[in-house]
């Protein structure tokens, strides 16, 4: 009997002498937002549009760069900025339509380039691929440079834009 009082004594020690097991952090399910802005991925498109008279030049992104974005994005994420720059430029356009009705509004997709030609015979050249944006709105008066406007404030970029 004493040496059963003594291996239940063992046992009851060696157990308790152990502690408490380490306890392991709980794994995140977050998924990080792998995409930079600042380096959106290239067209896979090299076509040039020329613009030679006022306009507003809307550019979006190529299926494939458009892609490659959902790829990186977080899909919450990706769709809540494409929910965003939809109706940023839907109302880019309305507002054009009302305050601008006589400036032609240009789709550009599925291309790179954007030749502006000046009336004074000069032109510029705008790379979209050096734009961080995967959309955005260029306005054009025909004498000025291009100016890439914020959507969110078309109103007043595009009076101080022809105001000028």
């Amino acid at each position: 009997m004493n040496f059963r009082i003594f291996i239940f004594f063992i046992l009851v020690t060696g157990l308790s002498c152990t502690g408490p097991s380490p306890k392991t952090k709980p794994v995140q399910n977050r998924q990080e937002n792998k995409y930079d802005p600042n380096n959106k991925p290239p067209s896979s498109f090299s076509d040039t549009v020329g613009i030679n008279s006022s306009a507003a030049v809307f550019y979006s992104p190529d299926s494939v760069q458009l892609e490659k974005i959902r790829s990186v994005m977080d899909s919450g994420a990706f769709e809540a900025n494409m929910h965003e720059f939809f109706f940023l430029m839907r109302n880019a356009r309305l507002v054009i339509k009302k305050n601008r009705p006589q400036l032609n509004i240009i789709e550009a997709k599925n291309l790179r380039y954007l030749l502006f030609s000046k009336t004074d015979k000069t032109t510029e050249c705008l790379d979209l691929d050096k734009k961080p944006d995967a959309y955005g709105l260029f306005i054009f008066d025909g004498q000025k440079s291009p100016q890439l406007v914020d959507m969110s404030n078309i109103d007043t970029q595009l009076g101080f834009y022809f105001s000028k």
